[in-house]
């Protein structure tokens, strides 16, 4: 954990692709407070972050969790017409 708090940039790729346990909420939050205001993290998700509170277990944690994120935070959103395997040529 301490690893993760103090990397400059800290990139969370497929972010909320399953929602988490209650356990790992926990870790997510001291992790999210920790960097609060001291260092980057990226978010690289699928689902929307309107969605994100319902994978971040509902209540109290998941708005803490998210607080951290929202605050000072800026959004990209990327849309496409079709799949990167569509338009790089992978066979499915």
């Amino acid at each position: 954990m301490d690893m993760y708090k103090k990397v400059d940039l800290l990139i969370l790729d497929e972010w909320l692709f399953m929602p988490v346990e209650e356990s790992e909420a926990r870790d997510l939050l001291e992790l999210m407070e920790y960097r609060y205001d001291r260092n980057s993290t990226v978010f690289r998700s699928q689902p929307l972050p309107g969605g994100w509170h319902k994978k971040l277990r509902e209540g109290t944690l998941g708005e803490a969790i998210l607080d951290r994120i929202v605050h000072n935070s800026y959004k990209l959103n990327i849309e496409a017409k079709e799949s990167m395997r569509k338009r790089k040529g992978i066979a499915e």
